[in-house]
């Protein structure tokens, strides 16, 4: 995140927000900033590429279904926008220990002993872990006691829209992206992969909630996508993984995509899982 605060700090903060007096390096105005450009960045990466998922992707056919609810789509941006600012005070902390030197995260590809191997072992690394971590922190929200305190607001939404995408409890959404800042501290990561793959999980997680059910043939039984997840919203038991389905299948908890049993247009699969759901 140094490098986002680096940029933000050149071009905008320190000639035109903060008095000359007010050191880059200091500890203020670094947790300032990052609460700047953590809420601010956050929010708008959510609601631009929400709406662009929204707008261009989503099928507008799923609205159809009895168990979309009245105003959803304001219902959920409006938990999400919450959610992510109260999210924005704990993700600050673990950047303001990244840019304080307290992570392994590196600059220069010269800086890992494993060089360019060392970057693509690191991406791998990383979306293994995550993918490894969220299937249990989500799968733990199930409980009986934490889904009704934590997870419940994300479930309302039984057939979600991209907008759902970050529509959960505070608690809840912060719990599930801790494992893409606890890597770094864990294990040695270039600061540009981890940028973009703070970004592109972020995609990713819109992108599972757009209604868009295509997936090539050879990767259905591999990808969790957005037929494995709006079956995830209204079954509730199955298919807790991020982006793929090894933890649900290791943990018994796969279900095949209900959407893609069978050639149908999306008026059928309404139809046949509402009869299934009621």
């Amino acid at each position: 995140m140094d490098l986002v605060l680096k940029a933000a700090d050149h071009y905008i903060l320190t000639p035109y927000v903060y008095p000359a007096s007010w050191p880059e390096d200091g500890a203020l105005r670094q947790i300032i900033s990052l609460c700047l450009v953590t809420g601010l960045g956050a929010e708008l990466l959510y609601l631009a590429f929400g709406a662009f998922s929204f707008y261009f992707v989503f099928d507008f056919e799923l609205m159809k279904h009895p168990h979309f609810i009245k105003n959803q789509v304001r219902k959920e941006v409006a938990l999400a926008t919450s959610a992510l600012l109260w999210m924005t005070v704990p993700t600050v902390a673990l950047f303001f220990a990244e840019i304080r030197g307290y992570s392994k995260l590196y600059d220069q590809v010269s800086d890992s002993s494993l060089g360019w191997p060392g970057i693509f072992l690191g991406v791998i690394g990383h979306v293994f872990f995550t993918d490894m971590c969220i299937y249990w922190i989500h799968r733990s929200m199930h409980h009986k006691t934490l889904y009704k305190i934590f997870h419940k607001q994300h479930h309302v939404f039984k057939i979600p829209t991209p907008f759902a995408s970050h529509a959960f409890h505070p608690v809840d959404g912060f719990l599930q992206s801790l494992a893409y800042h606890a890597y770094p501290f864990i294990f040695p990561l270039h600061k540009i992969v981890y940028l973009t793959l703070f970004i592109f999980v972020n995609i990713w997680t819109i992108s599972i909630h757009d209604g868009d059910f295509r997936v090539p043939g050879p990767l259905i039984s591999i990808i969790n996508g957005a037929a494995h997840h709006v079956d995830h919203h209204l079954f509730f038991n199955y298919n807790y993984g991020q982006y793929f389905t090894l933890w649900d299948r290791l943990g018994g908890s796969y279900r095949s995509p209900s959407v893609l049993d069978r050639d149908e247009s999306k008026a059928r699969f309404c139809k046949r899982i509402t009869m299934k759901t009621q």
